[in-house]
């Protein structure tokens, strides 16, 4: 059922104030991608137990395959049901377009993402994009997130090694980030400091002096994509230096088929998979346990509304 005008802007009052206090407390909520409805449900689980703020978020992808008012809907069921402080974020966005539907549909988080699908747009398309939801979020309040450049890999398994060398082009600086959150006033911005998309080979390493600098220089929001494949301590030492907001993808996704395999091999003459399920949720759910504990968020949520 959609939700009103009113509504919307209550729940994106909520989440301006849940990273206000991820800012102030020294934690990052965790914003953890959806497939389908167990791994919605996974999510649901893992922030009532752990008693944390969560993002469920969904790509173009997904928003494709469920239907952006049922990704609403099937959000605000499992919040009410679970009783959890549950936010949804629309994460890259490859347009304009697509990010105001995610606004209309009452998402608390928008993350435009001009360079998704044009990977050599230039400077001021991205600029002016993502200027254009700013203000258009202006409608609900919610927070929009981006960045001023392409980030690298894809949420897969990918099996080749990490050039850190050419990555280290596409590094956000400190001085590159103030201009363009002043150029766009954006509320979170996605910074790129050796974090890139997907699961590789090699555990991936994180510039964290780099990232303090970039903290000591904007003032709003800080996000950390790709965070998949990375060692633990790196978020531990982020959420101290400012991260607000970690994305979590291929960790999820590997543990969901890893298991979803076995048990299928393990019960061959069942095709009633809904039976299946229960141990892939909770490997789904035990990967979204251990990234909230290292995210500092456990016990961090506030009662419902």
């Amino acid at each position: 059922m959609p939700q009103t005008l009113e509504q919307m802007r209550r729940n994106c009052a909520l989440a301006r104030e849940a990273m206000e206090r991820a800012k102030k407390e020294k934690f990052a909520i965790g914003a953890f991608n959806i497939d389908n409805q167990e791994t919605l449900v996974a999510i649901a689980r893992a922030a009532k137990k752990k008693n944390s703020p969560v993002m469920v978020e969904v790509s173009q992808g997904e928003v494709d395959a469920i239907g952006i008012h049922n990704v609403r809907d099937m959000v605000d069921n499992y919040k009410q049901e679970f009783e959890t402080e549950m936010y949804i974020n629309l994460d890259h966005s490859p347009s304009v377009e697509a990010a105001i539907k995610g606004i209309e549909a009452g998402f608390e988080f928008i993350h435009i993402d001009i360079s998704q699908s044009n990977k050599e747009a230039s400077d001021e398309e991205i600029i002016e994009g993502t200027k254009q939801i700013v203000n258009y979020a202006k409608l609900t309040g919610a927070l929009v997130e981006s960045e001023p450049h392409y980030f690298a890999g894809s949420s897969n398994m990918h099996d080749e090694a990490i050039d850190y060398e050419k990555i280290k082009e596409t590094f956000s600086t400190p001085d590159g980030a103030a201009a363009f959150v002043e150029a766009t006033g954006i509320d979170t911005f996605a910074a790129a400091v050796g974090n890139l998309h997907g699961k590789y080979p090699v555990p991936k390493k994180l510039d964290l002096d780099l990232l303090q600098s970039i903290r000591d220089a904007i003032s709003c929001n800080i996000s950390l994509h790709g965070g998949s494949g990375t060692p633990g301590h790196y978020f531990l030492d982020a959420v101290k230096i400012g991260v607000s907001k970690v994305n979590i993808n291929s960790d999820m996704r590997i543990a969901y088929r890893k298991t979803l395999e076995r048990v299928l091999q393990e019960n061959p003459t069942e095709y009633a998979v809904v039976k299946l399920m229960d141990e892939v949720i909770d490997a789904v759910q035990e990967v979204i346990e251990g990234k909230i504990d290292l995210f500092n968020s456990t016990g961090k949520a506030v009662k419902a509304c």
